[in-house]
This record gives C-alpha cells, structure tokens and sequence, in this order.
C-alpha cells in the first residue's frame, strides 16, 4: 500500500471511520522506559502534548492520528536488575505513568477495569493502562505482585529475555520446563487479583504451563505467528489453538525481527556488533544508535512492510479464531518498524490493508478494541469469583521451589 490509488484512499478513509468508533487497544508501548533511558523521566524535556517524532515513536498528536483509544503503557525493567533495584525500577515506571497521566489530563485517563476503558472512549480520552514487562520486576514475592496491582498494573509479562527463577523464557536457556511450582502460584494469584497473565517473551513450555494453571483468559502482549516467521518470541500454532477454549488474546506485534524471517537473520549481526563496541542490544543511546546505523550502511535492512503484519494476523485469525486476536505495536521499545507503522499514527494503515484483504468491520471492531476490553472484563470476573473462594496467597519460592537457583 505504497501506492495511494483511488481504491487505496477510500478504503484509508473507511478504516479511520472506523477506527474512530472502534479504536485502537495497543497491548504494549515502551514509551516509560525511553523517557527514562532519553531524559531521567524529565517530562518538560519530552513533552508528548507537542510532536516528538524526532525522538519517539509516540506523542499525543499521532496517538489521535493512529485511533489509539486505548495503550497499556510497559512498566518495563531490565532484566539485568534483580532484587530491591527492580522493584524500585518498576515502581519508577510506574510513577512515569501515573504523573504522564496527571499532566494530561485531556487525553488521557487512568484506566483499572474494563468499564473504566468504554468510559474513557466516551470521553474521547486515552484510557491509560499498565503493564508490567519481567516476573523478575517482583523479586519472587507475592506482596509485591499485590501491591502493583493495587497500583494499577493489569498485566504482567511472566519473563522478559531472560529465565527467571520461576519460569522459562523464550530467548534464554530453560531451566524449569515451563514454569516452577512458586510460578503456579503467581499465576493462581493473579488470576485472583485479576491481573492478567502476559505470555510474550516466555517459552513454549512456559506458555502450556500457564495455560494449563489459569483460572482466567491469558494475554499475549505483544507476539506473533511461528508458523509465519519461526522466531522463539513468536507463538506455536498449537497455542494459538488453545487460545478459543481459554479465552485468551494474542496481540499481533510489528517487531521486524519477529515478522520477516530476513530480519531476524539481519538483527543477530546488529546485536553482535553491539556487543562488539561494549553496549547491550536494546541500548538506545546516541553512541548505540550511530553503531546501528553505521551497520544498517554497510549491510542493508531488510524492510518488514504492512503486509507482512497483516500476513500475521490473516494467519492468527485462522488458528486461534477473530475473537482472540489483537494488536501490540511495541513501540519505543525497538529501533526499526515496518515501512507504513513507524510510529503510532499508522494503525490506519494497517487497517486499511485488511479491509483490502477482505475483513469486515465487525472483525476489525474485535481487532481493534472489543477482544482487548472482554478479556479485562473476563479476568475481572473470574477474579471476583476467585475472591469468594480464597485469600491472599502467603507462599514463599523457598517452601516450594527450595533456594532459587544461582544465575
């Protein structure tokens, strides 16, 4: 959809229409962490009320301009911090939200429930959600799982990149076949608080264990299809299978390295090269940058386009069924997008191109905003079933799992 035909221009202006009505729930956006990592969470320094595209893939402006009528905001932590440092880390971000929202208070809203996300559309406000990125962001206690809750937090990502000691993660070495005995018991919990369970970045295994554990439809925050582009951040199809029966929603993510096998082949040469001049590979500093654009020169990127997400979702679509689908752009969170989605005012677009492929406006409404606010409403409910039955979990990983594991 480069090309911006007569066709194309129609059906742009009916996928705004109907995004307008039915807009955007975006599962994942890093923008907490960037305003950390660029300015120390000095909100003058990036105020997101004017354009900020020389520095983020997210402002109010394009927000409007994408439908985005809904965003849970990553409270995300690296997994290099563990213990008291990401505790405190995960409370920073959560802070970075909590005052984003005070200082724009015509956009955006604080959102708990499901019903908090349809006033806020009323509105024409921002319905701003929270989800914590890494189980480690809890330091293996319960209480502190509680109290982000009672903060706001509605999901959490069990694992980021690296196993943790209760579960597997996709991109590290398994070390507990899914999940340890201390890592049912966070899913119980949450289930009981109505915390949605969060199973990018985990494993395979780990996806099956909590899907057989919880109580309450799971999350994929920001993940796509194996069996499009066979990248272990990607789900297998035989967990997208299991997705109608759980009720769960998987949100299709743009992450090239993801989506376009190419990309992903491209990305490992970048991360080495990173590695090579001493910086992480989710570092996005000037210095970072320039190494990765030095590289980009001297080995072309291979360009994900809309299609290519939309050859996810046609996919998803098929396996795990239109009720258990959605979107999760990780925005801020990664250096290159797909041609068409480099920020967040190109939901649109995206729109468009499967109205071209032939979905209807009652597939793209569940797309957009109605699975993303059902399964909060479903965890809701089965949470205050939960609560009815028993209380606050006391156990500690030691009793179950005996002394977590050194690394």
């Amino acid at each position: 959809m480069s090309h911006m035909g007569h066709a194309d221009a129609e059906l742009l202006a009916r996928a705004r229409e109907l995004l307008t009505a039915h807009p955007v729930v975006d599962g994942h956006n890093d923008l907490p962490w960037r305003l950390r990592e660029q300015v120390r969470y000095d909100l003058d320094r990036r105020d997101i009320a004017a354009d900020q595209s020389a520095h983020l893939h997210t402002d109010i402006p394009r927000l409007r301009a994408g439908r985005v009528g809904a965003q849970f905001w990553s409270v995300y932590v690296r997994s290099s911090l563990t213990g008291g440092d990401a505790v405190a880390a995960v409370l920073e971000q959560v802070d970075c939200v909590r005052r984003l929202i005070e200082r724009h208070p015509g956009d955006l809203r604080a959102a708990f429930t499901a019903d908090d996300m349809e006033s806020a559309r009323a509105e024409g406000r921002i319905a701003s959600l929270m989800g914590a990125e890494g189980g480690h962001s809890i330091a293996n206690s319960l209480g502190v799982l509680r109290t982000l809750y009672a903060l706001g937090v509605r999901y959490m990502t069990l694992t980021h990149n690296d196993t943790i000691d209760w579960a597997d993660s996709a991109t590290d070495e398994p070390r507990h076949g899914g999940l340890t005995r201390f890592g049912e018991e966070v899913v119980r919990e949450m289930n009981r608080l109505g915390m949605l369970v969060d199973l990018s970045h985990v494993s395979p295994g780990t996806m099956r264990a909590a899907l057989r554990v919880s109580e309450a439809p799971v999350l994929f925050s920001h993940s796509s299809a194996r069996a499009v582009c066979d990248h272990v951040r990607n789900i297998p199809d035989d967990v997208l299978e299991r997705l109608p029966v759980n009720g769960g929603v998987a949100m299709a993510t743009f992450v090239p390295q993801f989506i376009l096998p190419a990309a992903a082949e491209w990305i490992v040469g970048v991360n080495a090269e990173m590695r090579a001049h001493g910086l992480h590979p989710l570092d996005q500093t000037p210095e970072a940058l320039a190494v990765q654009r030095a590289y980009e020169d001297a080995h072309p990127r291979p360009v994900a386009t809309i299609g290519t997400v939309a050859d996810h979702l046609d996919h998803m679509r098929e396996v795990a069924g239109v009720d258990h689908i959605g979107l999760g752009g990780d925005y801020d969170g990664v250096s290159f997008l797909p041609e068409g989605l480099g920020d967040v005012s190109g939901y649109p677009r995206l729109a468009a191109e499967l109205l071209h492929r032939g979905w209807s406006d009652e597939d793209l409404a569940k797309l957009a905003w109605r699975n993303a606010v059902r399964v909060l409403r479903d965890a809701e409910s089965v949470a205050a079933d939960l609560r009815g039955k028993r209380g606050p979990s006391s156990a500690l990983i030691d009793e179950l799992d005996g002394a977590p594991a050194a690394g």
